[in-house]
């Protein structure tokens, strides 16, 4: 398989420097996008534009990093039907690098074997690192492949884009291991964004706070990244946090079917479905503390109401 040339569907906000990296390490990369001012952003850096995703049909390597796995289908229905009628060259690879269910991801590998006459198969390849990795090209990539020639085949293009980069078990563990990475950053960011709102109602000066903290057992990655973004309260934009709520739901889920309690992401998933529910969904994950913030404000005035009550 001539892996130095790919496909690649959606040039959002970690789509487009992943696709720009493999560019700039010599990939001849074809992307399509539904908004044209991305793809003529990747033509000025070296890419090329397909006008469909079905017309990346006869590319080794074809790249999904859209919001969900429902997209992803949509995307890649025109695609299907093609190979349904002319199945592709055998050892084409489909890479989900999205954020999307174990089980969907599985019975997408399903799917795309049967319409192609089992020529092509799926590796999912979620990522984290956000929009900093993504530029830098140090995202860590956890990938699920039933064979693990198919992950071995992919190394060079996942090394393009990530410096971490591990193959983790069959078609879908790589979407559970994201599942558990996001349990962890979903999770500790409401905590944070708990501390910060705490400490600033006590009267505590919140960065001061995280200065010392870092230097304790609650130093972590999360707290140095997302940080300052809570004790400034920017919410700009890093990525959607409404996405929280989905990625917490994918380890609701793969927990049922393994048996596992998962009473931190279940509160999770709660909290990141009021995050949706009070519109703060569009903004970054560091937005939970402002819901965290209305939360309270809405305790504090129920409070007060019940004491004028009383």
């Amino acid at each position: 398989m001539n892996i130095q040339k790919a496909g690649f569907v959606g040039l959002g906000l970690m789509g487009a420097p992943m696709a720009a990296n493999l560019v700039r390490k010599g990939w001849a990369v074809t992307a399509w996008n539904r908004s044209a001012a991305a793809l003529d952003a990747f033509e000025e850096l070296g890419g090329a534009r397909a006008g469909d995703v079905a017309s990346l049909r006869d590319q080794p390597v074809i790249v999904f990093m859209l919001p969900d796995l429902g997209f992803i289908e949509e995307a890649a229905a025109g695609l299907l039907a093609s190979w349904a009628d002319a199945p592709p060259a055998p050892g084409t690879a489909v890479v989900v690098m999205s954020s999307v269910s174990p089980a969907g991801v599985r019975e997408f590998g399903r799917r795309v074997r049967e319409a192609s006459a089992g020529n092509a198969v799926v590796v999912d390849a979620p990522v984290s690192g956000g929009t900093k990795g993504a530029v830098e090209g140090t995202l860590a990539i956890m990938a699920g492949a039933d064979d693990e020639a198919d992950f071995d085949g992919l190394r060079p293009l996942l090394a393009a884009m990530g410096t971490t980069v591990r193959l983790l078990g069959p078609l879908g563990a790589g979407s559970l291991a994201k599942a558990c990475n996001q349990l962890i950053v979903g999770t500790t960011t409401a905590a944070l964004a708990e501390a910060a709102e705490l400490a600033e109602r006590s009267g505590l000066d919140v960065a001061a706070l995280y200065e010392v903290l870092s230097g304790g057992l609650a130093g972590s990655r999360v707290l140095d990244i997302v940080g300052p973004r809570l004790a400034q309260k920017d919410y700009t934009p890093t990525g959607p946090a409404r996405f929280m709520h989905k990625d917490l739901s994918f380890v609701v889920e793969s927990a049922a079917a393994a048996g596992a309690a998962v009473p931190m992401a279940a509160a999770g998933v709660e909290l990141y479905a009021e995050l949706k529910r009070q519109g703060l969904g569009d903004q970054d994950l560091a937005v939970v503390r402002q819901t965290i913030s209305n939360l309270s404000n809405r305790a504090a005035l129920a409070a007060a109401e019940g004491t004028i009550t009383a």
